[in-house]
C-alpha cells in the first residue's frame, strides 16, 4: 500500500498581521525536518520574528492526490516598478482583463487590499471586467493550499532555476502556487508581489504565456503585497473555486520550461 502523504501548513503573524506562510506535502519521514525549517523561516523573517505560529498537519490518502506539470517560466528585465507594471498591464490586458480591473487590483496591492489597509492574508477574487471584489472574506482572502512537487521534479526544477540564477523559495514557491491556480479554468489571470520589504520581484501568470516573472512590480523596502486571481464574475460559482484552490492537493510531477531572461520591449 502506498505511503500516504501528509500536508503540513505553517502561518505566522507578527502586530496581529499576517508576516509569513508555507506549505509542503511529505511523508512522515521528513516532517521533522520540515517543521523545524517552517519555524525558523517564522521566526526569522525580513519583517521581524513571529509572534504567533500556527502548524497543520493532515494526512492525504493517495486517492486524492492530483498530478500536474508546472507552468513555463520566464522572467522579462525591466528597469523599474513603474515599468514593470505597465509591462504586467499588457500581459493582463492580452489576457482579456480590462485596464479598469488591472488598476484596482494593483492600487488595492499596493495601498493595503485588507479593509484596515494591511496586506490580505490570501488572495483577491477580482472581475475581470468590473474590477469587483468576490472574495467572500476581504481580510483573509483566497489561501490557495495543499500543493507541492515532488522530489525528482523539485531536483529538475531547482538545476534549471540554478541556471538562470532563480534559485530561491520566492520564485519555487510562487510557480507551484501560480500551477495550482493555472489548473482552475475559471481563472483568466493571476498577478502578486511580494510583502517582503527586500524583495521587489512579482509575476503575472496566464494560460497564454505561463508565468512570466519581472524582477521589479514594487519600490524597494515596500511591505505592502498580494496577489489577485481575475475571473468572469457571471461564469464561475465562487464556492466551488474556493474550494477546489484550497482544498484540492496537486502534486507536480513535471516542470515547464524554463527561459533565459530577456529585456521587455514595450
Amino acid at each position: 500500500m502506498e505511503e500516504p502523504l501528509y500536508s503540513l501548513r505553517m502561518r505566522a503573524s507578527r502586530d496581529g498581521s499576517h508576516l509569513s506562510g508555507a506549505e509542503r506535502l511529505a511523508p512522515s519521514a521528513d516532517l521533522d525536518s520540515l517543521v523545524a525549517a517552517m519555524v525558523r523561516r517564522a521566526l526569522e523573517h525580513p519583517r521581524g520574528q513571529a509572534e504567533t505560529i500556527h502548524l497543520s498537519i493532515e494526512t492525504v490518502a493517495p486517492g486524492r492526490v492530483r498530478l500536474a506539470r508546472l507552468p513555463d517560466l520566464r522572467t522579462l528585465a525591466v528597469t523599474d516598478f513603474h515599468q514593470g507594471r505597465r509591462a504586467a498591464r499588457e500581459l493582463l490586458s492580452e489576457a482579456g482583463i480590462t485596464p479598469e480591473s488591472v488598476s484596482l487590483a494593483m492600487n488595492a496591492i499596493a495601498g493595503g487590499a485588507a479593509p484596515d489597509g494591511r496586506s490580505m492574508r490570501g488572495a483577491m477574487l477580482i472581475d475581470a471586467r468590473t474590477g469587483q471584489r468576490l472574495e467572500p472574506d476581504h481580510f483573509r482572502g483566497i489561501r490557495v493550499s495543499r500543493m507541492d512537487l515532488t522530489p525528482d521534479a523539485e531536483q529538475l526544477l531547482r538545476q534549471g532555476l540554478r541556471n538562470l540564477g532563480l534559485d530561491n523559495s520566492h520564485v519555487r514557491e510562487a510557480l507551484v502556487l501560480a500551477g495550482k491556480v493555472s489548473l482552475a479554468p475559471e481563472v483568466l489571470a493571476e498577478l502578486c508581489w511580494s510583502d517582503d520589504p527586500d524583495y521587489t520581484a512579482g509575476y503575472v501568470a496566464t494560460a497564454q504565456r505561463g508565468y512570466v516573472r519581472f524582477p521589479h512590480l514594487k519600490p524597494a523596502g515596500d511591505e505592502r503585497g498580494g496577489r489577485a486571481f481575475f475571473v468572469v464574475a457571471d461564469r464561475i460559482d465562487v464556492a466551488s473555486l474556493v474550494t477546489f484552490l484550497e482544498q484540492q492537493v496537486v502534486l507536480f510531477d513535471r516542470i515547464g520550461k524554463l527561459q533565459a531572461e530577456r529585456r521587455w520591449e514595450g
